[in-house]
């Protein structure tokens, strides 16, 4: 067993199973429904959360603050444990200032123990595949120290590719103008987004219908993937509400990257991320070339 924690937050998009399995501790979000707060825990089953937002309801969200970091990482500095916690993307939450002094103020307190805070630069089921990969360079016996060294060196490597059959949610939240956002629901226009080496999300190619952009995402991976075809690593694919377009893309990977056959894990986009996507959004997740913009 090793003598620190990995931590991270609700956001990470896996499942209560997995992070139990892993041995990965959560910090959590909180979100609203037209006013009402919850935490980012499951306590709002996800199927009624999209129902409810394709019903009209508004959703908010609110990330973690300052003291509940320091009442998540206080008792397993008080067991002796030192920690490594992975932030949401600083590229579309402030939470990474908030964990940085949450910390400051702890190592006073705890000053023989270590406290790494690491942006991952990755969001929903991305953040969880590398929050994945560092349980797994963990439990192959890396020290704190090398395994922050792994973090800085690798997360760039998560490749993130959305897109979204519903432009309603993108349009409230600035990432697509109104006029374009009318004029893609009438021509059916579907946006393939990224996220960039600095953790934010970016709309790069348009595709007119659900088929056209499934099969651009499966080819982002073909030609992204490391081993391009021969890839036969973790692949995680989230989806908010939408499952059959989560498996028609599965359908498209396996063609072109036969070792994926079977493999390839699908979650939830939770409620904080999914307040912001809305239902509609498939997300596709895999390790490959090094974000370089």
């Amino acid at each position: 067993m090793s003598d620190y924690v990995l931590s991270c937050c609700s956001t990470a998009d896996l499942n209560a199973e997995h992070y139990e399995k892993r041995d990965i501790k959560l910090a959590y979000f909180h979100f609203e429904v037209d006013g009402k707060a919850y935490c980012d825990n499951g306590e709002y089953p996800i199927d009624d959360f999209y129902k409810a937002m394709a019903a009209g309801a508004m959703t908010r969200t609110s990330q973690i603050n300052v003291d509940e970091y320091i009442s998540h990482f206080t008792p397993f500095l008080e067991e002796g444990k030192d920690i490594i916690h992975l932030t949401l993307s600083s590229g579309i939450s402030g939470t990474l200032n908030s964990a940085n002094i949450a910390a400051d103020v702890l190592r006073e307190k705890y000053p023989d123990r270590k406290i790494y805070i690491i942006d991952s630069l990755a969001a929903s089921s991305g953040y969880g595949l590398l929050v994945d990969n560092v349980a797994d360079k963990r439990d192959e016996g890396l020290t704190i120290d090398e395994l922050n060294d792994w973090v800085l060196e690798h997360r760039l490597d998560v490749n993130h590719w959305f897109f979204t059959t519903d432009l309603t949610y993108l349009v409230r939240g600035g990432r697509v103008s109104k006029v374009a956002g009318w004029f893609g629901g009438a021509l059916k226009i579907c946006p393939l987004l990224n996220v960039d080496y600095q953790g934010k999300l970016i709309p790069r190619t348009k595709h007119r219908g659900k088929a056209a952009v499934i099969r651009a995402t499966a080819k982002k991976m073909l030609e992204n993937a490391v081993g391009g075809a021969d890839y036969n690593g973790k692949c995680y694919i989230s989806q908010s509400a939408c499952r059959e377009d989560a498996e028609a893309l599965i359908q498209e990977i396996e063609k072109s990257i036969p070792g994926m056959k079977g493999k390839i894990e699908v979650y939830d986009i939770g409620t904080t991320i999914g307040s912001h996507t809305g239902p509609g959004t498939v997300a596709l997740f895999f390790m490959g070339n090094k974000r370089i913009d």
